[in-house]
């Protein structure tokens, strides 16, 4: 791997110069600069982003914190950002915080240090207040927090749309998995879903849940059946949560959807490859990933006049753990 004292050798010229061709600091003579980005494209020279950030107090690094990488729906997120970032010449650092305050601090941390040039975070702990005092500028992914800029799915809609799709293709007791407290969007999912169920007087029940893990959601189903074994019609949190109570369903004989319907919320991969293949409300992940970047990338510009709040549309996408909608006269 070429390095900056080699493309000097290459070009005849002092590291010195290389480096204020690289940095865009300091004169350097038209020809001498023509010879040093020759020598740096017939090395494939790459500088060293991280010193380069340490030298200049500002780099091409955006950081992303993810709460849990296992999860496919924060993959599709993560890429969705780093196609739009590329191609406005950043690149991308991960950090995945575990659900874990501690891990989410260090992170933030690591990114201080090497003077990320913004941030897009989607972990879970948003009530805390170490957003505000950054440098940097944040943008909430799949979540919202107080006044920062924000991309998110219209989880209003999305729970609204579940509730009226199972009532629709005849569940009567209807139980819903409410998602983390602390998450504004996981409780606009819940408030759309009983606003609408409450309206049109349908019988519903609520579990409430703290995460998004697919080990506690296997806690969670099984207190569901426990409580409300007569239910005919589930909301999960997510799609992951849908697997766990579609597994403890099956282990328990119901047949599905005759005996019981399931919608989840995100359409991550995983979701048309159970079995049955599952119902859900899509949030369209890549896009809002790309939205991210896009957002972000405006305000390390100092754009004004943008949105800097965006809601994004959600979907029924219709499987095989809902019923068929039953068609009249």
């Amino acid at each position: 791997m070429a390095t900056i004292k080699d493309v000097a050798k290459q070009a005849g010229v002092s590291v010195a110069t290389v480096s204020r061709v690289l940095n865009d600091n300091g004169y350097v003579h038209e020809n001498t600069r023509k010879l040093v980005i020759e020598a740096i494209q017939q090395l494939s020279y790459k500088p060293n982003e991280v010193a380069r950030s340490l030298f200049k107090k500002k780099s091409r690094l955006i950081g992303l914190l993810l709460p849990d990488i296992r999860n496919p729906f924060f993959p599709e997120l993560a890429r969705g950002i780093e196609d739009e970032i590329q191609e406005q010449g950043y690149q991308l650092i991960i950090g995945n915080i575990d659900e874990k305050y501690p891990k989410e601090m260090d992170y933030i941390q690591t990114f201080k240090q090497n003077n990320v040039t913004g941030i897009i975070t989607a972990t879970n702990l948003t009530g805390r207040s170490h957003y505000d005092d950054l440098s940097s500028p944040v943008v909430f992914l799949d979540r919202t927090f107080n006044d920062h800029p924000s991309v998110f799915a219209d989880g209003i809609d999305g729970g609204r749309m579940a509730a009226s799709e199972l009532v629709k293709r005849g569940s009567k007791r209807i139980t819903i998995l409410k998602g983390p407290a602390q998450l504004q969007t996981a409780q606009d999912r819940f408030n759309g879903a009983i606003a609408w169920l409450r309206t049109e007087k349908v019988d519903f029940s609520v579990i409430e849940t703290s995460s998004f893990s697919f080990s506690d959601a296997e806690v969670w189903a099984k207190e569901l059946f426990e409580k409300y074994p007569d239910t005919d019609g589930i909301l999960a949190s997510n799609d992951v949560v849908a697997a766990a109570v579609l597994h403890e369903a099956l282990r328990l004989g119901k047949a599905i959807p005759e005996d019981l319907q399931l919608i989840g919320f995100d359409d991550i991969p995983l979701s048309r490859l159970l079995f049955p293949p599952l119902s859900t409300i899509r949030q369209p992940a890549y896009d809002m990933g790309k939205e991210a970047a896009k957002l972000l990338i405006r305000l390390i510009n100092k754009e004004t006049h943008f949105e800097k709040n965006i809601r994004m549309p959600v979907m029924f996408i219709e499987r095989q753990t809902t019923r068929k909608v039953e068609e009249n006269g």
